[in-house]
């Protein structure tokens, strides 16, 4: 099954949860690109990577403060479920669902 779609989130940060909408576009093998937008704004997807179902990459956020966010995820059937590494702050739990197309 593909992982690419458009799928809804929730981060839980310590600054309380924070939606998103997270683009995955597949890329020639294993690779894809992307984006996510929501109330803190946009971010693109760096150096994304799939295995199997799990996709690896990392962003650069911007809002409230720079830093580089690690994510990784796992995507079983719609749903998606994951972390976010963000330096100082620890990991964050992610979650998602597809959109239907």
């Amino acid at each position: 099954m593909s992982v690419a779609g458009i799928y809804d989130c929730v981060t839980n940060t310590p600054l309380g949860r924070q939606k998103g909408v997270l683009t995955i576009v597949p890329q020639a093998g294993d690779t894809f690109t992307g984006h996510i937008s929501g109330d803190l704004g946009a971010m693109d997807v760096e150096n994304g990577r799939v295995a199997g179902q799990t996709l690896i990459w990392s962003m650069k956020m911007t809002m409230p403060m720079p830093m580089n966010l690690d994510c990784t995820a796992t995507v079983e059937g719609d749903a998606l479920t994951g972390t976010v590494k963000a330096g100082m702050f620890g990991t964050m739990e992610l979650t998602g669902t597809r959109r239907s197309s």
